[in-house]
């Protein structure tokens, strides 16, 4: 796993792409080994507290979520509306240019034949093109008690492989509990949980559906699922990264 001090120059508070190719490698071997991996700083507090203080704003957002109404959790999530927010928006297509290598090496190791293009903006009028128009970057709000079942964020046809999650909110001080968990279940096996721990600006990059894992006779799909654990104590906001927008 990269050291903080590598991956801090990958976003600065500018949010450019940067340049450190090393740390971009190890991240890529990560992600293709565990199916995640940890950005860590990928935003600074004030960007963080920044992004957070935008949930009161229900003019940014073109939909609400409470969670329990719909058998999902508890809590609440709003999805941007475009134009995005500066942050988010550079977020999406910086991001992406770095994720669609492994994208495209997944679908080719699972027999699939759908490939994406290099630029975000080209992927996006894919998207538009077949009706899924609407933004799905969001923020989510927890407080004491509230949780996220496990989940996967498809939206429609045109799906990206891997999606980001950044934790706006500072764990042990702002909130307790609400740990990231994903679970992966491979054929014929029980499923496999993970907790990924993340400090205040880290950011969890992830499978969205199934990645490729090597066996003895070659790759096989492993299906992959996430979500948040309860919330014990205090708030927490984190700001979901989605590729593809939504029908």
């Amino acid at each position: 796993m990269p050291l903080a001090s590598e991956t801090a120059s990958l976003l600065p508070e500018s949010v450019d792409a940067g340049t450190d190719t090393d740390s971009w490698a190890r991240i890529t071997s990560t992600l293709n080994r565990d199916g995640s991996a940890v950005l860590p700083q990928l935003l600074s507090q004030k960007e963080c507290q920044a992004l957070a203080g935008m949930y009161a704003d229900a003019r940014r957002f073109r939909s609400r979520v409470v969670m329990q109404r719909h058998g999902f959790g508890q809590g609440e999530y709003q999805y941007f509306s475009y134009p995005l927010p500066d942050i988010v928006a550079r977020l999406r297509t910086t991001l992406y240019p770095r994720l669609v290598g492994v994208a495209n090496a997944w679908n080719q190791a699972m027999g699939i034949d759908v490939r994406y293009p290099a630029a975000h903006a080209d992927f996006l009028a894919r998207c538009h093109e077949a009706g899924q128009q609407r933004p799905t970057p969001l923020l989510l709000q927890y407080g004491p008690g509230d949780y996220n079942c496990l989940h996967q964020d498809l939206y429609g046809e045109h799906v990206f492989p891997v999606q980001v999650a950044v934790l706006l909110s500072r764990p042990g001080e702002d909130f307790t509990g609400g740990e990231f968990v994903l679970t992966e279940q491979r054929p014929r096996m029980q499923s496999r949980p993970e907790v990924v721990p993340l400090r205040q600006g880290d950011a969890v990059v992830f499978a969205v559906h199934h990645r490729p894992v090597q066996g003895s006779r070659g790759f096989y799909r492993v299906n992959m699922r996430h979500g948040v654990s309860t919330v014990r104590s205090g708030h927490r906001h984190t700001l979901g990264i989605i590729f593809h927008d939504a029908a």
